[in-house]
């Protein structure tokens, strides 16, 4: 599913071309119907000779208007730019192709309207000529120009074949796994609530999807996708480029507005800074645009920014010099004033708040910067420009390494989408750099893919090494570590810390690390005993050993020996506890289980009494461990006797 966008001068036949195409009338306002003017967005479809069904954006061309036609021409595959035969490029043909040349739109025809008005062929040659001259140098250089009457008809099907080829042309959308809606219009209807609509990029949308709306005031609101039409059509899911109106549910129409982004749940995030390659526009295309007077933008300057449906007043922060000359280009760092859901690889619009005016544009590339930049003898640090260059032009192994670099750790599809690379550019990426060890893949508990670059892997190994021996010195007779404490000592999110412990649990390693369940500790760490607390240790066995089942009680033991060990001897099973009273060395705690149970299996029950006897105890030994094998699920007590339990 495709989408093309109108563009060109007011007044110059853009909603009646479209009218004639597709019998949809653009117009949906009842002040552009009784003005005869485009005032916001129009939508149509219509069907090409070769059967593809496309999307028609309709935008406004008065000069007044130019900031809702920005809302319609991102994330389009094709333009249709409608120049009048009669009256040629006018001044917003010029601002608009502008427009076009700097979000890349590759893929176009023009449209020579009202060729029925035009004085002669000859006329209409020489406008064609002037036409090639205009587009020349621009992303819609070689595009066809094709004489057209919307009045008789002329050229309609030839228009038509143009626009086939135009689309067959058109760069590949990218699917990123990771849809978004960028929102251009918003409404209720009574039995569906809220409803929005855009041009689905990135990925793909289904009924019943759990998604997130992130409004310009940097909200974020689940919702869910109740519904998806296309061209009027109820749908199940949604081809990625196609013109989609979403019915959602639970989340209300008053917090959503033109320049909100649905998308998936964590896919997406606002942002008040960005990183920009800022491409001002020459002197001659101002112009010829209509500016009236040339500038160049300084450090610190206020302007507009554009991307997409969204739109907010930023902060020019030059990277390097105080200014930016008209056809000059440069890194930017820009603060906005409202949150805009950006990605890397955004295209956008720059345009001074006064006079209203177009005066560059650029890419995106980096979303969510860390930090606002310090510049020193007004340039930034080298370090931020390098990284900055290799987000525009290096190579997919080039930009992986940078989104690992910024994110730290994260799951294939986070770094996918970091590092703006598709599918088979960031696998092949991911394997070379496997091969190399400069990232290493690790899973966590779950079997979920944990990616970081192996200088991250080795800093947090480090980090925790060093917890655990400072652990180990502080508590030499505790096993390790609590999990969870080593956890958050760390500051791991829990798939990390899980993958970390995985990825360096070698035991053969003494450094690896010893993942017990509820604690962590080194290899080479082992509980040892000094020898004063060790001839205590065997003092208390010996007392134990000369009278099995009248061992000292817990709080004697505990004196013994002094709690540290004490509680080291039960997590080494050299000692068994009962209850808070009784303790019995192991050997014989295992043979009164193998007694009891086959007492029972001979005689069909057992008391505390017999138990007594059986073992030549007291009944406060005896009634211990009866109590004991009830509560390991061993017995049951029925009445006074106890039974196995089945």
């Amino acid at each position: 599913m495709r989408v093309i966008a109108t563009a060109g001068h007011v007044d110059h036949g853009k909603s009646t071309l479209v009218r004639t195409l597709t019998g949809i009338n653009p117009d949906r306002l009842r002040e552009e119907q009784q003005r005869e003017m485009t005032i916001d967005l129009g939508f149509a479809w219509m069907t090409l000779p070769n059967g593809e069904p496309v999307g028609v954006i309709d935008v406004p061309g008065h000069i007044d208007f130019i900031e809702n036609m920005l809302a319609g021409v991102g994330g389009i595959d094709a333009a249709l730019l409608i120049i009048a035969a009669d009256e040629g490029p006018m001044p917003q043909t010029v601002e608009h192709l502008a427009i076009l040349n700097l979000l890349q739109v590759r893929s176009g025809v023009v449209a020579l309207t009202k060729v029925d008005l035009a004085p002669d062929s000859t006329w209409v040659d020489l406008v064609s000529d002037e036409i090639h001259r205009l587009l020349a140098g621009t992303s819609l250089a070689g595009a066809s120009v094709v004489p057209v009457s919307a009045k008789t008809g002329q050229g309609l099907d030839a228009l038509r074949a143009a626009l086939v080829r135009a689309l067959a042309d058109a760069p590949a959308r990218r699917d990123l796994g990771r849809p978004r809606l960028p929102v251009d219009r918003v409404f209720t209807l009574p039995g569906f609530g809220v409803i929005v609509t855009g041009t689905l990029s990135d990925g793909i949308f289904a009924v019943g999807d759990e998604v997130e709306v992130i409004n310009q005031r940097g909200e974020v609101l689940p919702a869910r996708i109740r519904g998806l039409q296309t061209h009027k059509q109820k749908i199940a899911r949604a081809q990625m480029g196609s013109r989609l109106a979403v019915n959602l549910s639970g989340v209300e129409a008053e917090r959503i507005a033109r320049g909100s982004v649905v998308a998936r749940p964590g896919t997406l995030a606002p942002t008040t800074l960005v990183d920009v390659w800022l491409e001002m526009l020459s002197n001659d295309t101002r112009w010829a645009a209509g500016a009236r007077r040339a500038f160049a933008l300084r450090h610190n300057a206020e302007v507009k920014i554009f991307s997409g449906a969204a739109h907010s007043v930023a902060r020019v922060r030059l990277l390097e010099g105080d200014a930016l000359a008209p056809g000059e280009s440069g890194w930017a760092q820009l603060q906005l004033a409202a949150p805009m859901a950006l990605a890397n690889g955004d295209r956008f619009i720059v345009r001074l708040p006064s006079p209203s005016v177009t005066i560059g544009g650029g890419m995106i590339a980096d979303a969510h910067p860390r930090t606002r930049y310090r510049r020193r003898a007004g340039r930034a640090d080298p370090q931020v420009l390098n990284r900055l260059a290799t987000l525009r032009r290096g190579s997919p192994t080039e930009r992986l390494l940078e989104a690992l670099q910024e994110l730290g750790f994260a799951t294939p599809a986070e770094a996918a989408a970091r590092a703006q690379l598709e599918a088979e550019d960031f696998q092949a990426a991911l394997a070379d750099l496997s091969s190399q060890g400069a990232v290493i893949v690790a899973q966590d508990a779950k079997g979920g893919s944990v990616l970081a670059r192996r200088e991250t892997w080795q800093a947090v190994r480090r980090s925790a090494q060093e917890t655990l021996d400072a652990y180990h010195k502080a508590h030499p007779l505790a096993e390790g570590m609590p999990r969870d404490t080593l956890r958050s000592r760390l500051n791991l999110p829990v798939d990390v810390f899980d993958a970390m412990l995985r990825l360096y649990g070698d035991p053969s390693d003494a450094t690896a690390f010893v993942d017990s369940g509820g604690v962590v500790r080194l290899a080479a760490h082992d509980v040892r005993f000094d020898a004063d607390q060790q001839a205590a240790i065997d003092a208390l066995l010996a007392r134990c050993r000369a009278h099995p089942w009248a061992t000292p009680s817990v709080k004697e033991a505990r004196a013994a020996v002094g709690d540290p060990v004490y509680e080291a001897m039960l997590r080494r099973h050299m000692l068994v506890q009962l209850n808070d009273e009784v303790i019995l060395l192991p050997e014989t705690y295992a043979q009164a289980v193998a007694c009891v149970q086959d007492f029972i299996a001979r005689e069909g029950s057992m008391t505390a009494a017999q138990a007594r006897d059986l073992f030549r105890t007291t009944r406060k030994y005896a009634l211990a461990l009866m109590e004991h094998l009830d509560a390991i699920g061993v017995t049951r007590r029925v009445g006074d006797a106890r039974v196995l339990k089945r």
